[in-house]
């Protein structure tokens, strides 16, 4: 009987794959009317691809966090669902005072590369030899990778060879060298400053974009309608830029956030918590302390936050310009 049934099994499995065969060859998905399953189609590669570097390490990073554990291991028991972490994560101050630095960071930075940022595209938008120069030079500090820059600017202000500390000294405008990283208030003016330089050119470079989009006939109607520059600044350029104004907000705004390269290099997060931001008390509980189911709530507090405060920017961008 088993001798007899495989082959017509085969036979039978040949003619439903022959059937579908068939029905996809007759399925034109150059027609209009299968459009969608032709974007479907060409959409799932990518769909796969998020789902397995975004989507699944923040499933499991969610999963980890109500687990009091510290080094996963493959094979070993589950341990038992608990919001442990979240408790003791609101009740620590350590916690409190990351966030607070973040958010001074946030502000500090954002409102700096924003001032500089329109200031410069301002300027290399007006029309003068040497502008394509200008703007390189501009640029310049965003095309420097990232960790080469940070380190420059630790030898600038390193206590003992530093460049900032001879300028000073040389030019009466300190009695000895200052120690920038070993005290909270000049760690944190060191990192902020850092991060200004590094994230201005950025906001330059959008708002440059955004200027350029700007009809010339709105300033020549200006113009004869007797507005001088700064009314003209007012009136036509900042509303016209606020679409720009509000996507580069938010990109800046976790860029900051999230930044680890600046703070982690130049401080460590110190002097006493003085620099520490999220995502460095989220490095060091996971990878100096091996808390990993804390480190994950940490990290899922921090990702609700740049949620939370996206859709809050993006609500206020959409009423502002309607």
């Amino acid at each position: 009987m088993v001798a007899e049934t495989d082959p017509r099994r085969r036979e039978h499995e040949e003619l439903v794959r022959t059937s579908w065969v068939r029905r996809l060859r007759k399925i034109d998905l150059s027609s209009p009317r299968h459009a969608d399953k032709l974007g479907y189609i060409l959409l799932t590669p990518a769909v796969l691809l998020i789902f397995a570097i975004l989507v699944y390490p923040i499933l499991l990073s969610f999963d980890l966090s109500l687990q009091d554990v510290g080094i996963p291991r493959i094979g070993e028991d589950r341990e038992p669902y608990t919001l442990a972490n979240y408790q003791r994560l609101f009740g620590s101050a350590e916690f409190w005072r990351a966030a607070w630095v973040s958010f001074k960071l946030i502000v500090v930075v954002t409102s700096a590369c924003f001032a500089i940022g329109l200031a410069t595209a301002l300027l290399v938008n007006q029309h003068f030899k040497g502008r394509t120069l200008a703007r390189l030079f501009v640029a310049l500090p965003w095309a420097v990778p990232e960790v080469i820059a940070v380190v420059i600017w630790w030898w600038i202000f390193d206590s003992s060879f530093g460049l900032m500390n001879w300028l000073l000294v040389n030019l009466d405008l300190a009695d000895k060298p200052i120690t920038w990283l070993s005290q909270p208030v000049p760690a944190f003016i060191v990192v902020s400053v850092v991060m200004i330089w590094k994230g201005y050119p950025f906001v330059s470079i959008m708002l440059l974009a955004g200027l350029q989009a700007i009809p010339e006939d709105h300033y020549q109607a200006a113009k004869v309608d007797g507005a001088g520059p700064w009314q003209r600044l007012f009136w036509i350029t900042l509303p016209s830029l606020l679409p720009v104004f509000g996507v580069t907000l938010i990109l800046v705004v976790l860029w900051v956030f999230r930044d680890f390269a600046v703070v982690f290099i130049l401080t460590g997060g110190g002097p006493v918590g003085a620099t520490q931001t999220l995502s460095i008390m989220t490095y060091e509980q996971a990878f100096g302390f091996f808390r990993m189911g804390y480190a994950s709530a940490i990290g899922m507090v921090t990702l609700v936050i740049c949620v939370l405060a996206t859709r809050l920017m993006v609500s206020r961008m959409a009423k502002s310009m309607y």
